[in-house]
C-alpha cells in the first residue's frame, strides 16, 4: 500500500469516501459525521498538504488528515506549548477493515509528527463513541480528558471532545511513503 499527499483532483473520492464511513457509523447507531462535510473546506486543507491517502492498487484504502492546528477549546495553554500534530478524520473504507490499516496509519502519522518536530500525536474523538475511544486505547494513546462544555456549530453540547495523545517516534507501519517531507513546526 502507498500513501501519499491528497491532491485537489481527489475532493469529489475524498467526500464520498466520508459519506460511506457516515452510513457505516449510522449503522452501528452513531451520529458521526452525519452532517456533510464541506468540499471546500477540504480543498483549503489538500492545498495546505494535509490531506493524506493510503491507496491499494486504484481504491482508496484510507485518509488522514494531519496538522499542526489544534481545535479552538480542546487543548490547555501548556499543552499547545508543547510541541504537538493532531489527527483527523482518520477513515479506513469498509474493503480495508479488519487489516489494522487505521493503526499503521496512527503509526505513520506518529513518525511524520516526530520527523517535523512534534513530541506528542493528539486527537479528539467523538464523545459517544466508545468503540473508537477504545480503539485508539488500544493503539498506545492515553486519554487526558473529555471535554464537554462550550458548544458545537449547531448549538448542542461539543461532540468531538474525548481527547487523546501519545509520544511521537518511528514505528514500522509498512507503507511505501510518497508524501512530500514534513515541514517543521513553527516554535511558539
Amino acid at each position: 500500500m502507498i500513501i501519499k499527499n491528497a491532491e485537489p483532483g481527489d475532493v469529489e473520492k475524498l467526500l464520498a469516501f466520508r459519506e460511506e464511513a457516515a452510513a457505516w457509523l449510522s449503522e452501528l447507531g452513531s451520529d458521526q459525521w452525519q452532517r456533510p462535510y464541506p468540499a471546500d473546506r477540504l480543498l483549503k486543507t489538500i492545498d495546505a498538504e494535509m490531506v493524506f491517502m493510503v491507496t491499494d492498487g486504484d481504491a482508496t484504502a484510507a485518509t488522514i488528515t494531519l496538522t499542526s492546528d489544534a481545535e479552538d477549546g480542546l487543548w490547555t495553554p501548556q499543552e499547545l506549548d508543547e510541541p504537538s500534530m493532531f489527527v483527523n478524520k482518520l477513515t479506513v473504507a469498509r474493503t480495508h477493515a479488519g487489516r489494522d490499516v487505521g493503526g499503521r496509519l496512527l503509526d505513520w502519522a506518529g513518525e511524520r509528527a516526530g520527523k517535523a518536530g512534534a513530541v506528542w500525536l493528539r486527537l479528539d474523538a467523538w464523545t459517544t463513541n466508545e468503540a473508537l475511544q477504545h480503539y485508539y486505547l488500544r493503539h498506545g494513546f492515553d486519554h487526558v480528558r473529555t471535554v464537554v462544555e462550550g458548544t458545537a456549530v449547531n448549538g448542542g453540547p461539543r461532540v468531538s471532545g474525548w481527547l487523546a495523545q501519545r509520544r511521537t517516534g518511528s514505528v514500522a507501519h509498512g507503507f511505501t511513503d510518497l508524501t512530500e517531507a514534513p515541514r517543521p513546526l513553527a516554535s511558539n
